[in-house]
């Protein structure tokens, strides 16, 4: 069974943001679904999905059962289309804003799949990967964009972060996900980041 534990409020006087690549303020649920990054590879990419189980579905357990392996395949047709399917990312960000992480930023999760980004293969090895729950394609709640303002902030802290993309510019073709849905430019204001630290996108 997963272990968790309650998230932690920011700013709580004494408390570390972070513990062997594991955020404080996150409800922990450890996946089984991560590897060992190689040696001497920056973390300095973060890749933003979007995710629903079903598809258009909010609020259930189904996303955590799939990141932790205990789906279960009968209790939805759309769940048989997936079965056997082994993944995780590092975060994942709930519609109303509370945030869950599931394997240590330190460690290789399971999100990218076949990728290409900045003249590199294999995004997983040096991306963090956060999944917002949403519908591809479909905006996000103010709560998500709160809550990811803050985790970028702290991952920032932590490891050289110089891009963020969707799952859509690291795998082209392949996948469309967060889709035109996700205001870049709302969160490139928000972060105060340079514009060189994103993909470039076409202006709402």
């Amino acid at each position: 069974m997963a272990v968790m534990s309650e998230p932690r409020t920011p700013g709580t006087p004494g408390a570390a943001q972070w513990d062997s690549g594991w955020y404080r303020f996150a409800r922990h649920t450890p996946s089984p679904n991560f590897g060992p990054r190689p040696g001497h590879t920056p973390v300095d990419l973060l890749v933003l999905h979007s995710i629903s189980l079903p598809p258009g579905v909010y609020g259930g357990p189904h996303i955590a059962e799939l990141f932790t392996n205990r789906l279960d395949w009968a209790a939805h047709p759309y769940f048989e289309t997936i079965r056997g399917l082994q993944v995780s990312s590092h975060f994942y960000i709930q519609r109303q804003g509370e945030l869950w992480q599931f394997v240590s930023c330190d460690d290789r999760a399971w999100h990218a799949g076949a990728s290409f980004y900045r003249g590199r293969a294999n995004c997983n090895d040096d991306s963090i990967g956060i999944e917002l729950e949403g519908l591809e394609g479909d905006t996000f709640e103010s709560a998500q964009y709160e809550t990811l303002e803050a985790l970028v902030g702290a991952l920032a802290g932590r490891y050289p972060i110089d891009h963020i993309a969707g799952h859509e510019h690291i795998a082209p073709g392949r996948k469309q996900d967060p889709g035109d849905g996700l205001d870049w430019e709302v969160l490139q204001r928000t972060l105060g980041l340079s514009q060189s630290c994103f993909p470039a996108v076409t202006k709402k």
